[in-house]
């Protein structure tokens, strides 16, 4: 500490996942391995504690993490179960159809099913011992620059009501002034999203999302077994809409079961959350979980762009890892190993940069030369077409994807890539939809809350509180916009697309006007609002260190 409110570091991590602690025991090894003193690395987490808010499937790939952790044995590592079985069915409305074969680079031979929330408090205590500075419940919210070059975070001022107003208990956020900082905030950081627009860092392409939608079931032993992996594709999903569905087999009692739905949809009245409670009523899921009983609830954005919707990785002072940066290999829906890699990598970058003194673009560049040597990048390269030829829906994009495989990845467009439009420019307007979602499925979403359940009651099994005094993160830059064209035009997407209720649409008794009312206490953190608003009018920003959701091993 140098003066009240500052800190001094050499490292600022920011975001305690996978890829912000497998940056910082990678720095704190290769200062030990060459006899050195480590820099000073401190990060923060604006979960409660680690594993908070991280949710994946998750079915892991350990090769990275037995390469960050040599020395620890195999039944020492973090996960629940080695994959078992591996099957892949495609649903109709009633029916099932288990493939005969694993599609292409869907394989999960010698994987591992996980709890990515137990992976990053492991990470966390490794880190711990190897002097790493771990602050759970800590916000950033302002990236500090000094004659235009990052100098480190602000965290969130504290102690402030909803009208931004200081309270008694007021405590200005701490500056945290490090040398160099590292973005792994995960998918749609708020912090890294505004940086790489300032700086002009994006990629080929927009990066791209799915929302994943999840639950945690604890069944009778014998229902499903440990180490069973089931994908599925079709129901609930139309022909044209990119999604499926997934049954993880965490231990003999517990289950994870979810969906993920590409957020390039055009039906603006698509509700993630909905389709997943008719995937959960499906004769086959339903079998699996009716005599069950669900645990968690949770929700995530899942970056899907690929290899040409990377950012520049590194900018004056400053590295991007994992989810952040968008490390996510389809179709395979695998990032965990990947994020591991970049933060390896970056760490890397980091000792060789640290021995010059010299944290400019021109010596970060060296992590982009090692990502581009790394199987990483050649796991990416392979499938650098894979979404975007799914840009327009499912059976033209298996037909793009068989070309893909022929030609080693390039497909059919001469120049080898294949672009991608941003989430929110593919809506129809409603008017133009001829059969709503919500409309086509009203009599199948009713909620027995045994199996199937609303919104604020999977919003209860997520954990989630924030303190309801202080602003609301959840913004509506502009509510006349959302009043007099987003309603009118498109329904308000946000009251289907947001799977905890945040956003809702009220309608004045006396003039019969439409308008929105926001509840951020609901929310889960997944920043599908942020990604899908036609308009751009929705902006989700982090809330005090801490609120958001518990999902513990979600």
């Amino acid at each position: 500490m140098t003066q009240k409110g500052v800190v001094q570091t050499d490292v600022l991590i920011i975001g305690g996942g996978v890829a912000g602690l497998s940056f910082a025991i990678r720095l704190a090894d290769l200062a030990a391995k060459e006899g050195v003193t480590a820099p000073g690395i401190l990060l923060v987490e604006k979960g409660a504690s680690l594993g908070s808010h991280s949710l994946s499937g998750a079915v892991v790939n350990p090769s990275t993490l037995r390469a960050l952790l040599p020395d620890i044995a195999e039944k020492d590592l973090p996960f629940e179960s080695p994959v078992a079985k591996d099957d892949f069915y495609c649903f109709t409305s009633r029916g099932s159809i288990r493939m005969p074969f694993t599609p292409p680079f869907m394989s999960n031979k010698g994987n591992f099913v996980a709890s990515v929330g137990k992976m990053a408090r492991f990470l966390g205590a490794i880190a711990e011992k190897k002097g790493v500075q771990v602050y759970p419940g800590f916000s950033a919210d302002e990236i500090l620059y000094e004659n235009g070059r990052v100098i480190g975070a602000k965290m969130i001022d504290t102690g402030v009501d909803k009208h931004g107003k200081p309270m008694e208990n007021y405590q200005p956020g701490t500056k945290v002034l490090a040398k160099l900082v590292i973005l792994a905030e995960g998918p749609r950081g708020s912090l890294t999203k505004q940086f790489i627009r300032k700086h002009r860092l994006e990629g080929f392409n927009p990066q791209v999302y799915s929302t994943g939608v999840k639950e945690l079931w604890d069944v009778p032993e014998g229902t499903f077994g440990a180490g069973r992996v089931v994908h599925t594709l079709g129901y609930p999903f139309e022909f044209n809409h990119f999604g499926g569905g997934f049954i993880y087999g965490m231990t003999n009692r517990t289950v994870a079961v979810g969906i993920a739905a590409a957020l390039d949809y055009k039906d603006p009245t698509f509700d993630p959350h909905a389709a997943f409670q008719l995937y959960k009523k499906h004769p086959f899921v339903a079998k699996i979980l009716e005599k069950g009983r669900v645990l968690k609830y949770g929700a995530k954005t899942i970056p899907e762009g690929g290899l040409y919707s990377l950012p520049k990785l590194y900018h004056d002072g400053v590295m991007i890892v994992g989810d952040a940066a968008g490390f996510l290999s389809m179709p395979s829906l695998k990032g965990v190993h990947l994020a591991i890699e970049s933060g390896m990598l970056a760490a890397e970058a980091a000792s060789e940069a640290f021995k010059k003194d010299d944290f400019s673009a021109v010596r970060l560049k060296r992590y982009d030369e090692l990502f581009r040597k790394s199987e990483g990048y050649k796991n990416l390269y392979r499938v650098r077409n894979f979404r975007a030829g799914f840009g327009h829906g499912m059976i033209l994009g298996a037909f793009h994807f068989a070309w893909q495989i022929v030609t080693g990845g390039r497909g059919i467009t001469p120049s080898g890539k294949m672009k991608l439009h941003e989430d929110a420019a593919c809506y129809t307007p409603l008017a133009d939809v001829k059969y709503p979602f919500n409309k086509k499925h009203a009599k199948d979403l009713c909620y027995d809350k045994k199996l199937t359940f609303d919104k604020v009651t999977d919003v209860f099994y997520s954990g989630s509180k924030h303190d309801e005094e202080q602003p609301c993160h959840c913004h509506v830059l502009d509510p006349r916009l959302c009043r007099d064209v987003c309603i009118p035009k498109y329904g308000a997407p946000c009251q289907h697309f947001c799977p905890a209720e945040v956003y809702e649409v009220v309608t004045d008794p006396k003039t019969g006007k439409k308008d929105l009312r926001l509840h951020p206490a609901n929310c889960v953190h997944c920043k599908t609002c942020d990604i899908k608003d036609p308009f751009g009018n929705a902006e989700w920003a982090v809330p005090f260190g801490g609120d958001g959701p518990e999902y513990d091993n979600l």
